[in-house]
């Protein structure tokens, strides 16, 4: 039936980054989001396999799988303590600092009707801030995956 499917809202989506320096599993959700693109493509590599029994066909293999998500929104702090969204603030000022093998940490992300967290170990790149006279600050970031992706269940 063509009724039977429909397309999914944008705005359903979440995502999450694990606090690595709290004592017990923490999920910070990144607030003010207006906009993602996941690249399941990125820094993907391969290798020409073409060779003369190819018969003038292209050939390849595909040597390495990568992917980022780049997460853009609006810079959001409480409205009483000024505090910027702790999802935001944890990338900006905790993770996006780290160096070397200290530069990996955890995130996660669904669409609501989705039962299962994709999970990456990944990498941060800050992003640009900006705004003009009318406008809100903007916030970005862009998460490079490292590794393959994982999955967890939704809890309760």
């Amino acid at each position: 039936m063509a009724g039977s499917t429909r397309p999914i809202d944008a705005r359903g989506w979440i995502f999450e980054v694990e606090d690595a320096g709290a004592a017990n599993e923490t999920w910070l959700t990144i607030a003010g989001l207006t906009t993602f693109t996941h690249n399941p493509g990125e820094n993907e590599e391969t290798a020409d396999t073409t060779a003369f029994d190819s018969e003038g066909h292209y050939e390849q293999d595909v040597m390495q799988r990568g992917a980022t998500l780049e997460l853009e929104g609006q810079f959001r702090v409480d409205k009483t303590t000024k505090a910027q969204d702790p999802g935001q603030a944890y990338i900006d000022t905790e993770w996006s600092q780290r160096l070397g093998i200290d530069s990996r940490n955890m995130v996660r992300w669904r669409h609501e009707t989705q039962t299962k967290w994709v999970v990456w170990e990944a990498t941060v790149t800050p992003g640009e801030q900006g705004g003009g006279t009318n406008e809100k600050t903007s916030w970005s970031a862009t998460i490079t995956r490292c590794g393959a992706a994982t999955s967890t269940a939704v809890a309760g």
